[in-house]
């Protein structure tokens, strides 16, 4: 890890965050999805940013699997490469929402320490942590990319739930039971919770 260089200065710019999401007409934040593989992290997720733009949101998703193609693709899934992917995913999710966006986040992201490290890179209420809730039974019933019966076969090594451990969330802003819903449905009750809390 490189260390600072006290020849860095931090640049105050002159366009502030406030002004950015005056702009927007809309509250900034960070959804941060939190679950299984297979769970429904991303279908909610995008079925959201589809809800929300159609209202004039200003949106945008960060996706687990697209961001491994090109900002992370340099990583592996060791826990030390797991907690470096999310530093990364946080740092880029935090600047997002500096420019005044709501960003979401789809990411197993497996461990609290580095879910709650995001979470203290941005404002008081900014972080919403979005628990998709759904049991490995369950995960491993849909397995979507087949990845649950290759970590079965011992093709996949570190596998979240299988050979490596899932830190549930202890006190999630949102629980999405995303076996008892639709996807509508689930997406549904993040913007009601939204309107609620005054983000839209």
């Amino acid at each position: 890890m490189a260390e600072h260089n006290e020849n860095i200065v931090w640049h105050e710019h002159a366009v502030t965050k406030a002004d950015r999401a005056a702009q927007k007409n809309q509250k900034p934040c960070i959804l941060w999805f939190t679950g299984l593989s297979g769970s429904g992290k991303s279908t909610i997720a995008g079925a959201l940013e589809q809800m929300l733009f159609a209202r004039g949101n200003h949106v945008y998703l960060l996706d687990g699997d697209n961001v491994r193609h090109g900002l992370n693709k340099d990583l592996g899934f060791s826990d030390e490469d797991r907690v470096e992917n999310i530093r990364r995913i946080g740092e880029v999710a935090n600047l997002f929402a500096d420019s005044g966006l709501m960003v979401s986040t789809a990411f197993i992201s497996p461990f609290r320490a580095d879910r709650e490290m995001v979470r203290g890179l941005v404002g008081e209420g900014e972080f919403i942590e979005v628990f998709v809730d759904a049991d490995l039974a369950t995960c491993e019933s849909r397995d979507p990319k087949g990845l649950y019966k290759k970590a079965r076969a011992g093709e996949i090594p570190f596998f979240t739930g299988i050979d490596s451990p899932y830190e549930a969330p202890e006190k999630p802003e949102l629980v999405i039971k995303s076996g008892e819903y639709s996807v509508e449905e689930c997406a549904q009750q993040i913007v009601a919770h939204l309107e609620a809390n005054g983000f839209i």
